[in-house]
């Protein structure tokens, strides 16, 4: 098998949001990959500028990081030439690689633009940003491409923000991770989530259960569904007692813990995104994992914390009503 390590530049209207095209807001106008052998070493380099068919003029933000301008990029292919040359040129045994996420969401909006054939689902892949904060900020911070590089002492020998050569750095970064490491740590893309139950996701790797859900009408029926709010063990998938109900931790994010008799404690996260289809259709992605008693009571603090500005909240709103009707 082999891994595409692969990286985009993408422009926007100049005009701003008048100028922008609701099907397409970010233009990809470069394509630069490199692919690695299971041993991770680069063994070819696609890469490709993008004549844009919609933003012809290079956003003011963009333009002073690209080593091109607008003239280079009329001579460059059409999207869709560019874009079948990329996938073939992926071959037919791969998995996509990335700094983040954007990458492989903007090729597929980029794609559904042209009505080009979709990508195969579910799209397995491996996000290099994510797994190099697991495994080398203590934190587990997010960090940029360049900064990444530095820690790693990886020689700057091209500048960054061309396509390819952005592609090669994350490759460098990639090779200094363990095969080991990297097996288990896939995510799934949700540019495109499962609109049936039957093509609901679950799986288990890197010591996290996920599930990805299919659409419900509204956040509110989505945690009404009693399997969703299942927690179950990371390690054996036996269902765990809960030991702290689920709350909602921000806007979209709702958090639980429970305990597995053989194997502890498990934190469980229930995020939802919107579906696309209307304004409150959304799917859920869960994730649950181990974790030890410090964590738990971190959550627990964090669930009164919550209740206590909520109760606040609600004593303020009745305090200033009461003195609206007083003043009338």
């Amino acid at each position: 098998m082999n891994y595409i390590v692969f990286d985009l530049e993408w422009n926007q209207s100049p005009y701003g949001q008048s100028g922008e095209h609701p099907r397409m807001p970010f233009e990809i106008i470069e394509i630069g990959a490199v692919k690695l052998n299971d041993d991770l070493e680069i063994t070819d380099e696609y890469v490709s500028l993008i004549r844009p068919k919609l933003y012809k003029r290079l956003h003011r933000s963009i333009k002073p990081m690209l080593n091109y301008d607008e003239e280079d990029l009329k001579n460059g292919k059409p999207f869709k030439e560019a874009c079948k040359e990329f996938l073939d040129w992926c071959g037919e045994d791969y998995v996509f690689c990335t700094w983040g996420a954007s990458d492989l969401f903007y090729l597929q909006s980029n794609m559904d633009f042209y009505y080009m054939e979709k990508l195969e689902f579910p799209l397995k892949y491996y996000n290099i940003q994510q797994i190099y904060a697991d495994l080398f900020d203590e934190e587990g911070k997010i960090s940029k491409l360049e900064k990444a590089c530095g820690e790693l002492e990886i020689p700057e020998v091209e500048p960054f923000h061309s396509a390819v050569n952005d592609a090669r750095y994350t490759a460098r970064v990639l090779a200094r991770i363990r095969p080991d490491d990297l097996e288990e740590r896939y995510t799934f893309d949700i540019y495109r989530h499962p609109k049936k139950k039957e093509e609901e996701i679950v799986a288990k790797h890197a010591g996290v259960l996920e599930k990805i859900s299919s659409e419900y009408d509204s956040k509110q029926i989505a945690m009404e569904d009693k399997d969703l709010l299942v927690i179950k063990c990371a390690k054996c998938g036996r269902r765990c007692a809960r030991k702290i109900k689920w709350y909602q931790s921000g806007s979209n994010t709702s958090v639980a813990v429970g305990r597995c008799i053989y194997h502890g404690y498990m934190l469980s996260r229930i995020k939802l995104k919107s579906a696309g289809g209307s304004d409150d259709n959304v799917f859920a992605l869960k994730r649950t994992e181990k974790v030890d008693k410090k964590t738990v009571e971190e959550v627990r603090n964090r669930q009164v914390e919550l209740r206590e500005k909520r109760k606040q909240k609600r004593h303020e709103m009745s305090k200033r009503k009461k003195e609206n009707r007083e003043e009338k």
